[in-house]
């Protein structure tokens, strides 16, 4: 075997061993080569093979240092699932991101910057983070005051904040016939029923708003105009509009779930049109990584108080580390770049969809990371399920998403982001050629 190879051999086993960790740096190449007697450009050749086996990683004007190990298969936020191809959990991830976000860490682990970093957090932040937070929320035709933001320490957290803010243990909250499923699991957490309200296509109707307000009022709405999770739909400014009016008129507060808004250009959020009668959602989650992440709230004046409450009482408030963090990416231009790497992945994601599903009745956004499929007959959403994951891939029913006692339709989430494009490609075009066959089809194999 050649030396540099025997060398590389050595070293490898070392990090196989734990006596070279994750994060420790190698020696310049120079003096790896007087420490071991070879030639420097030996020494160039071991590094390059340590590279090539995937076991360190050069960062340029920094070194080579021991790269972490390959994640442990399986989803990263949820119970490990038995199915090999996830089309449940959906968390993007781009290739890039991980050498673009640690940049902007490494200042933060100066002793100097550290230190501040990590002591307690008010729900309000820093100045820095609030006007990179209204920064990151600004988009044509609206233009939040950082003075309003506030922060929890996720998305889920946010929400969560702000129905316990709003609606009362057995209080009344509405939410449309099929929503993201947590605020189920919220709802029943805080005590509060969820009422379901209509959509058509165009997303909630104001109609529907009304009408549940008749026998007994809400105490405030929860929706997603932009990028409905798990329909896809956007809301027109002429329906936000509407809802903005019927909301001032009952004197009802939304909460706005803009968490996957970062994908398109829509119109301006709801609480654009309705400011006095909105709490708005964002998060760093699915934009950035879901590991170190804040979520973003901005509140109407008057119910300042009562959600930094909220956010203390349920220690929901965010890390100084975590803003810190985001403060940084958002300001030297990581978030924005990382965002736009997004984008155009969820598009390719959509037009394998569109390949593999032609035919079929599908709903979706082509900016979005998810799908929603009508199956046609015979087929029912749990039969279809099961006939999946018999397949090896995870989908989700409707009744995951339907609220209330009528019966769920039948239709499945498909969710895009986590496999590989070749991967989901191969599932997705599985997924076609089940729902082309029968169930007794799939019972029989």
């Amino acid at each position: 075997m050649e030396d540099y190879r025997r060398i590389a051999d050595t070293i490898a086993a070392d990090i196989t061993a734990g006596r070279l960790r994750p994060g420790d740096r190698l020696p310049p190449q120079r003096r790896f080569a007087r420490d071991h007697r070879i030639a420097e450009s030996t020494a160039a050749r071991v590094y390059r093979e340590l590279t090539r086996r995937g076991l360190v990683v050069g960062e340029v004007g920094r070194g080579t240092f021991v790269r972490a190990a390959a994640p442990v298969p399986g989803p990263p936020l949820a119970e490990p699932a038995a199915a090999r191809i996830d089309l449940e959990l959906n968390y993007p991830l781009v290739t890039s991101q991980d050498a673009q976000l640690a940049r902007g860490l490494t200042p933060l682990l100066r002793p100097d910057v550290l230190g501040p970093a990590l002591r307690p957090c008010a729900a309000t932040g820093t100045p820095a983070a609030r006007a990179a937070a209204a920064a990151l929320l600004t988009c044509p035709g609206w233009d939040p005051d950082p003075d309003r933001v506030l922060f929890a320490g996720n998305g889920r957290q946010g929400i969560a904040a702000a129905l316990a803010a709003l609606v009362p243990p057995g209080g009344r909250l509405g939410v449309e016939s099929l929503t993201y499923p947590v605020i189920k699991a919220i709802a029943a957490r805080l005590g509060i029923t969820p009422v379901p309200l209509p959509l058509d296509e165009h997303g909630l109707r104001p109609d529907g708003v009304t009408d549940a307000c008749r026998t007994t009022p809400l105490h405030a709405v929860y929706l997603q105009p932009t990028l409905h999770n798990p329909l896809g739909l956007t809301m027109a400014p002429a329906r936000r509009a509407e809802l903005a009016a019927t909301l001032t008129r009952l004197n009802l507060t939304a909460v706005e779930d803009r968490i996957w808004s970062f994908l398109t250009d829509g119109p301006p959020p709801l609480a654009a049109f309705a400011p006095d009668h909105t709490v708005l959602i964002d998060s760093l989650s699915k934009r950035l990584a879901p590991g170190l992440t804040a979520g973003l709230i901005l509140a109407p004046p008057a119910l300042t108080d009562r959600l930094t409450s909220a956010l203390r009482s349920g220690a929901w408030t965010a890390t100084g580390f975590a803003l810190q963090a985001a403060t940084r990416w958002i300001t030297d231009g990581t978030a924005a770049v990382i965002g736009q790497a997004k984008r155009d992945d969820a598009a390719a994601r959509q037009r394998i969809a569109a390949r593999a599903l032609t035919g079929f009745t599908v709903h979706a956004d082509p900016h979005a990371y998810y799908c929603w499929w009508r199956l046609p007959d015979p087929w029912r959403a749990e039969t279809f399920v099961a006939a999946a994951a018999r397949r090896g891939i995870a989908i989700t029913p409707a009744a995951a998403f339907a609220v209330g006692r009528p019966a769920a339709p039948g239709a499945v989430r498909l969710g895009l982001a986590s496999p590989p494009p070749g991967t989901l490609d191969h599932a997705l075009t599985t997924l076609a050629a089940i729902a082309h066959g029968t169930p007794e089809d799939t019972v029989a194999e």
